[in-house]
């Protein structure tokens, strides 16, 4: 596996591993938690979503990267992240790993990619976001893994 810079040509299968990733969250998981009023309200163009979220992902004119997992010419995953020189700190966006892939250190090797390319740029620290229910927690044990300390927040919806 070798992680490199994102180009052009691979938008398409990014898009397409990201919505491949998250669909149990939404589908499996956030729409029978909440009920089809609130995942409507909240999700119900979840797919729409990351299409334009992940074509914005690369940006070095406004200090956003994507970087790319590769093996044998194929996408095995790809992680997005953005740094704030201003205030020493990144942020990961977007980490994304195919099934296939899973369990076999990719998401440590595109996490410290982007970590490493954060300290380059200045960065002190770094926040990932994920979430607290049981399809996030492998991402969970991959921070906790990577050094990470979670801060708990809580979300709650209602239908009105």
């Amino acid at each position: 596996m070798r992680i490199r810079p994102f180009v052009q040509p691979d938008l398409a299968r990014l898009i397409e591993l990201t919505i491949e990733t998250f669909r149990p969250f939404y589908e499996d998981h956030f729409r029978p938690t909440v009920g089809d009023v609130i995942f409507a309200n909240q999700h119900g163009a979840w797919r729409d979503d990351y299409r334009e979220q992940v074509a914005g992902l690369h940006d070095p004119s406004e200090h956003q990267y994507v970087a790319v997992a590769e093996t044998d010419h194929a996408i095995a995953g790809y992680v997005a992240w953005r740094v704030d020189p201003a205030r020493r700190n990144g942020a990961i966006s977007h980490l994304a790993v195919a099934a296939d892939h899973r369990r076999h250190g990719t998401g440590v090797a595109l996490c410290e990619h982007a970590f490493a390319d954060m300290r380059a740029r200045g960065a002190e620290v770094v926040e990932i976001g994920t979430g607290g229910d049981p399809f996030h927690a492998p991402a969970r044990a991959l921070y906790e893994k990577l050094g990470c300390t979670a801060l708990p927040v809580t979300y709650y919806y209602r239908q009105l």
